[in-house]
């Protein structure tokens, strides 16, 4: 049986429209992730239980003891466990058997005591993996509702490597995230960056066969999961990758583990907690593990306890009110000695903003670790419609000879295209970025082959600029293209603060005549 990606994402947004008359869309996930992910495990377990079975007619003389270690040995690699054992209510803890009973009083019960029974049988594996599973409960999901779910999706084909690819698997995953995130507005920010962003940053970054790779506000997984895509689009081993995350939801460090185990990559460690404060990954000495390639998505200008004494702190110590530069200097910490790279999203205001954050910048450019600023457009997030920029870095010293000592600022703030609720960048887009971004540059700063009608406006700076410009990395004062249009801005302020005066003054006038008249009673 093939079993089309059009199929398996359509019976199982079918299972996620049944929720629709119990809770709003934005909650959908915390739902349908983890049975989804039980059922992915359950088919999985079956299927290789039943291959276990066809292939050892021979054993039926075995105890069940010595037959459990011949198939955990060589067939299953995690545990499906039994629930409520030794007594008259004891099943095993999978999607089949639990189906079995949703008639019956207690249905939530029961999918959370399965769930949980698996996470203890597999620690090292699925520890907490399924979150805090609050919806299991009678009052926030009916037995009836949480009944119709799970007959729907299990409508869905058998989701095992004998039915349907890893890439099919993974691809309805990644449908659901997107959905959810397309029908969630703002809250899809906080686990959701668009496929399209992740992409240009891994393809900035190139990550390398056996290379580590770390986000350290890894979400929904995606930037980790998209890394591995790309060795593989280039058809290289992207399982060969070391995957790391952090994730300060709990709720949302499960999906990421979901995800990735739902795309074959089992190579990874996804941990929870605050980054900023409680860095989890981390060196026998107590610093911050390093790694290869680091890419992150940030909460942007998030109010923060700002460190007292902490050696990431490099050039200073971001403002309470905002942590975005604190990410970076986490990041930079993180970098390897050798081929560290950075690649973060973070709004134009960690470019200008004056004080402490020009401080820590004047830090990062005298020590020659930005290796470029690329403007994106506006309205590319679910969660804000401000324009953004990917800052890339680079570990001290480890620049190419040509790129050392300046900045290359790259103005994509004009390649989208429109779509239903927000704007996105196209393939094409994304490769003018990247064309951009490898290019070599003239003694100018100019790119020798700016890529004809399609290039983007682009120009490698020196750091002497830069310092003369007081350490701003307004993407303005160094493109001309970007600063036409911020003059346009500037005109369109003061023709609306002129208009506006003299709408003032007008109203002045008819108050001052409506007050003569002995009419009174009107706002000012």
């Amino acid at each position: 049986m093939v079993v089309t990606q059009q199929e398996i994402e359509s019976r199982l947004w079918d299972a996620a429209d049944e929720l629709r008359v119990a809770m709003p869309e934005a909650q959908y996930s915390s739902v349908v992730f983890p049975l989804m992910f039980w059922k992915y495990l359950s088919d999985t377990w079956e299927h290789r239980h039943q291959e276990f079975l066809a292939e050892n007619e021979g054993l039926a003389g075995l105890s069940v003891e010595e037959a459990r270690e011949i198939e955990y040995r060589d067939y299953q690699s995690f545990d499906i466990p039994f629930i409520h054992p030794g007594t008259v209510q004891e099943r095993r803890a999978s999607w089949t058997s639990i189906l079995g009973t949703i008639t019956q009083p207690g249905l939530g019960q029961r999918v959370r005591a399965s769930l949980q029974a698996i996470e203890t049988a597999n620690p090292d594996k699925f520890s907490r993996i399924f979150g805090s599973m609050t919806w299991a409960s009678e009052e926030v999901l009916s037995g009836e509702v949480l009944a119709a779910v799970m007959q729907a999706m299990d409508r869905t084909p058998k989701m095992h490597e004998g039915n349907m690819s890893y890439d099919v698997l993974g691809g309805a995953y990644e449908y659901l995230l997107k959905r959810f995130s397309d029908g969630s507005g703002t809250r899809a920010g906080q686990f959701f960056t668009p496929r399209e962003v992740v992409e240009l940053i891994v393809e900035v970054l190139d990550p390398k066969g056996f290379e580590s790779v770390y986000d350290p506000t890894c979400g929904s997984g995606g930037m980790l999961i998209a890394s591995a895509n790309l060795l593989k689009a280039h058809n290289k081993r992207g399982y060969t990758l070391k995957l790391y995350g952090q994730e300060a939801v709990p709720d949302t460090a499960g999906v990421a583990r979901m995800n990735l185990f739902m795309h074959n990559l089992t190579q990874f460690q996804v941990e929870v907690g605050d980054t900023l404060k409680d860095p989890r990954l981390k060196n026998p000495d107590g610093s911050v593990a390093q790694f290869d390639v680091i890419l992150a998505n940030p909460p942007y200008s998030l109010k923060w306890k700002p460190w007292t004494d902490d050696p990431r702190a490099l050039g200073g110590v971001a403002p309470q009110a905002s942590a975005d530069w604190a990410f970076v200097q986490h990041m930079i910490a993180s970098m390897d000695p050798k081929k560290g790279r950075v690649g973060v999203v973070l709004p134009h205001g960690v470019l200008f903003r004056g004080g402490q954050e020009a401080a820590i910048r004047q830090r990062v450019l005298g020590d020659d670790l930005l290796e470029a600023v690329i403007g994106l457009p506006a309205n590319l997030f679910y969660n804000t419609s401000i324009p953004t920029a990917i800052l890339v870095f680079r570990a001290r010293g480890t620049k190419d000879l040509e790129r050392q000592d300046g900045v290359l600022f790259i103005d994509a703030s004009k390649r989208f295209t429109k779509a239903k609720n927000r704007n996105i960048l196209t393939d094409v887009d994304i490769a003018d970025v990247v064309t951009a971004y490898n290019a070599k540059f003239d003694a100018d700063g100019n790119p020798i082959d700016p890529g004809g009608e399609g290039g983007l406006a682009a120009r490698f700076v020196p750091a002497t600029e830069i310092v003369a410009n007081e350490y701003d990395l307004n993407i303005g004062r160094y493109i001309k293209e970007a600063a036409a249009e911020q003059e346009d801005l500037g005109t369109l302020i003061d023709t609306y603060n002129i208009a506006r005066a003299e709408r003032q003054k007008t109203e002045a006038r008819m108050l001052a005549v409506l007050a003569a008249a002995g009419i009174e009673g009107f706002d000012e």
